[in-house]
């Protein structure tokens, strides 16, 4: 059973592991760990690093008050001070291959402080194994395997909604290396989480339960890009399609485009193998698409007489996704740079961005349309559904609009005079 002198050191104060620490700290001791100093300071200060990250303010200046939680660089310090650990940092995927050295390093950084009862949880998102490949690492502590326990609980969060789903949008999953630690962890969560937890049988399907959360989103977009390029071919609207279609329970055909951000474009890659071919050909179809809105811009633009090496291109949307101020394996990268290839000159508008972002793709900001040639929206920022096309249509040169995000009303957009093209539409 735990007791109240349990305290956790959260290892990673980043996106995830930030508002995890912050929502523990309502219930046990927390020591927050990271390597930058700059962020260490910020918190001990009551600082609210991500605020865009809701109700993360509110806990931390909270927290802050009780004295529950404190910060700090010292690995060996927080490790000798808890007894239970949780690693919630980055796992990188590199030319498709799995990177698990942070996983790895901190492991090692935490080892010396271990003590005999201590709980060490994995909730980065690994390939099966990977937790327990730790073993190794956390013996170098002098205790065998058996005198520490080992589980593994994935994170189930999205930037911007991380303290919903840690409290309860989704029950949390636990693997455990034996029944003792199975009982501690689940203890520590379903206090935390009041959609409680699911207990699976060992520590590798934990794993795979996150990993197969993000094959199946990606597949599923893939068939939808699939069938989206089926209704251009037969001249219907695919969201027509797709929403009569998913009115039955048994379909549920997700929305087509690209995919970005720090999860599904990676996780495929952790169980990707010889015999795993329709996780391998989903990954191609959704990289794809960048070429697939590349054409639908050349396409309209010579149907209006213009030269793409003669076009003024204006991207919005620089982030993965609307409202999150993130970049990871972002549209807007791929699809500038090939249009740059092509000789366009580029612009971009993105309303979370600033100088340092711009400066970052190396794109000038525009937040007029003037003489632009061809709008392509990449980011479903919600000011984007509502563009005064009529007002715009008057500024531009060349009325061509590549709405790649399902954001416009074609209707609307072709009443505006916009050769209008998207995605099945």
């Amino acid at each position: 059973m735990l007791k109240m002198s349990t305290k956790i050191a959260v290892y990673g104060q980043g996106k995830m592991g930030l508002p995890l620490a912050q929502v523990m700290a309502q219930y046990y001791p927390i020591v927050g760990v990271d390597i930058n100093k700059g962020l260490v300071e910020k918190l001990n200060k009551g600082v609210n690093p991500m605020p865009d990250e809701l109700g993360l303010g509110k806990l931390i200046k909270k927290n802050f008050k009780s004295k529950s939680y404190g910060a700090t660089t010292d690995f060996g310090y927080a490790s000798k001070g808890a007894n239970v650990h949780i690693i919630i940092v980055p796992t990188l995927i590199k030319n498709n291959k799995l990177d698990l050295s942070i996983v790895r390093d901190v492991a090692g950084k935490i080892a010396p402080g271990l003590k005999k009862g201590d709980v060490i949880i994995t909730e980065s998102t690994v390939p099966p194994g990977s937790t327990e490949s730790l073993v190794s690492i956390l013996e170098k502590s002098r205790l065998k395997f058996g005198e520490f326990g080992l589980a593994h609980c994935p994170e189930r969060t999205m930037t911007g909604t991380a303290i919903r789903d840690i409290t309860g949008q989704y029950p949390k999953i636990i693997g455990a290396s034996d029944k003792k630690t199975a009982a501690v962890v689940k203890g520590i969560y379903e206090k935390v989480n009041k959609k409680g937890v699911i207990v699976m049988s060992s520590i590798k399907a934990a794993e795979l339960v996150k990993v197969f959360e993000g094959c199946y989103r990606d597949v599923n977009i893939a068939l939808a890009n699939e069938l989206a390029y089926v209704c251009e071919r037969e001249g219907v609207d695919c969201a027509e399609v797709f929403n009569a279609a998913n009115s039955q329970p048994y379909c549920h055909i997700h929305r087509p485009g690209y995919v970005g951000g720090h999860c599904i474009p990676y996780y495929p890659w952790f169980v990707i193998d010889e015999k795993t071919n329709l996780m391998k050909l989903a990954r191609e179809i959704n990289e794809g698409v960048i070429g697939i809105l590349i054409s639908k811009v050349n396409d309209a633009l010579a149907k209006a007489g213009v030269k793409t090496s003669e076009a003024r291109i204006l991207v919005l949307g620089l982030t993965f996704r609307g409202g999150v101020h993130e970049f990871e394996h972002t549209a807007a990268a791929p699809f500038m740079r090939k249009m740059r290839d092509l000789g366009a000159t580029v612009y971009a508008y993105d309303p979370l961005c600033g100088a340092e972002d711009y400066k970052r793709f190396e794109v000038a900001e525009k937040k007029d349309f003037k003489d632009i040639d061809c709008i392509v929206i990449l980011t479903d920022h919600a000011e984007f559904s509502n563009l005064k096309l009529d007002r715009i249509a008057k500024e531009m040169k060349t009325r061509v609009l590549i709405d790649g995000r399902d954001m416009i009303s074609p209707e609307k957009a072709r009443n505006a005079g916009f050769d209008y093209r998207a995605l099945g539409r």
